[in-house]
C-alpha cells in the first residue's frame, strides 16, 4: 500500500476538487479540439497517474462510447476515484512498470506526471502499451497566475506558519517531486527521441473567475477549491514535520483559513464581485506510435 504521495505532497481533495475545475465541461469543446480523439470509436483510454479521478471522469463525460481506465501507485487516490467517479476502471499500479499487455490501449494520457518520472521509462512504457498508430498525450502545467480577492490575503501568522514549514520540509526532494521537469522544447523532443512521431503541440490557457456569470454554477467550488487546497497542506504539513507544528497549531490556522473563505463565500453571496481570478497555462502534447 503506498499513501505517499497523498499523505505527504498532495491530498485528494486538493488534486481532486481542482483538477474539477481545470477539466470542467465548460471548456469540453475546448479540450476536445486539441485532443483530437475520435469520439465515434470504441476507444481504449488509459491515464497515467490518475490521482483521484477528476481527469478519467471527465474524459468518460467527453466520450461516452470509450472505455476509460485510470492507473494512480497511490492507494488513496484510487479508493477516492472508485468512490466519486462512476463508469470508469481504476487500477492501483506504477507508471514505470504497466500492469497491462502491449498493444493495451489506442490512447495513453496524463496531467502533470512527465516531471515526476525518468523520461525514457515514462515515454517507453506508454509506447508498449499502446497500439500500432496508438497516440500519446501529456497534460503538463506550464504557467501560472493569481489574483487573490483582498479577505484571502494570509495574516502573519499564515505567513510565518507557512514559511517556518517551507524551510524545514524536505518531502519534495525525498520524495523525487520534480526530478525530471523538461521545458517546452526539450518535452517534445523527448517523446519524440522514444519513438513517437506526428508530434504536435498546442497551449489551453484555463482561467477560473468566480464572478463570470459563465461560471455560476461552479462559482462556489471555485472558492471552496482554496480552501481545499490550504487546509490539506496544512495536514501534510502537519504529518511531515510532527516535531514543529503542534495541535495548537493547526487549529489556530485551520480557524484562521475557514475564517477567509467564509467571508470570500459570503462577498460572493452578497453580490459583492471581487474578481480574483486563477489561470493556467496548459500544454498539450501528442504523439502517435510509429
Amino acid at each position: 500500500m503506498n499513501t505517499v504521495w497523498s499523505q505527504f505532497i498532495q491530498g485528494e481533495n486538493t488534486l481532486y476538487y481542482s483538477r474539477k475545475l481545470r477539466f470542467c465541461d465548460v471548456f469540453a469543446e475546448r479540450y476536445r479540439s486539441l485532443l483530437k480523439l475520435d469520439g465515434r470509436r470504441r476507444l481504449k483510454i488509459l491515464e497515467v497517474g490518475c490521482g483521484p479521478g477528476a481527469l478519467a471522469g471527465a474524459l468518460h463525460r467527453w466520450y461516452p462510447k470509450a472505455e476509460i481506465c485510470g492507473l494512480d501507485r497511490d492507494s488513496n487516490f484510487i479508493e477516492f476515484a472508485r468512490a466519486h467517479e462512476e463508469g470508469v476502471e481504476f487500477v492501483e499500479g506504477d507508471a514505470t512498470a504497466l500492469p497491462f499487455a502491449d498493444g493495451t490501449f489506442d490512447v495513453t494520457i496524463s496531467y502533470t506526471v512527465s516531471e515526476h518520472i525518468e523520461p525514457e521509462k515514462f515515454f517507453g512504457e506508454q509506447l508498449r502499451v499502446l497500439k500500432s498508430g496508438g497516440v500519446c498525450i501529456v497534460l503538463s502545467n506550464r504557467k501560472t497566475f493569481e489574483v487573490k480577492a483582498p479577505c484571502l490575503a494570509e495574516s502573519e501568522f499564515e505567513e510565518q506558519f507557512w514559511r517556518g514549514t517551507a524551510e524545514r520540509d524536505g518531502s519534495l526532494d525525498k520524495y523525487a517531486v520534480r526530478k525530471y521537469p523538461l521545458t517546452e522544447a526539450e518535452l517534445p523532443a523527448a517523446m519524440e527521441k522514444y519513438g513517437f512521431g506526428d508530434i504536435t503541440c498546442d497551449y489551453l490557457a484555463i482561467g477560473l473567475t468566480p464572478d463570470d456569470k459563465k461560471f455560476a454554477a461552479i462559482a462556489r467550488d471555485i472558492i471552496e477549491e482554496g480552501r481545499n487546497s490550504e487546509l490539506d497542506g496544512l495536514g501534510s504539513a502537519a504529518r511531515s514535520l510532527p516535531d514543529f507544528v503542534t495541535a495548537e497549531d493547526v487549529q489556530r490556522m485551520t480557524a484562521l483559513i475557514d475564517k477567509k473563505y467564509d467571508e470570500r463565500l459570503a462577498q460572493y453571496e452578497r453580490g459583492e464581485r471581487q474578481w480574483d481570478t486563477a489561470v493556467s497555462l496548459i500544454m498539450i502534447l501528442r504523439g502517435i506510435k510509429n
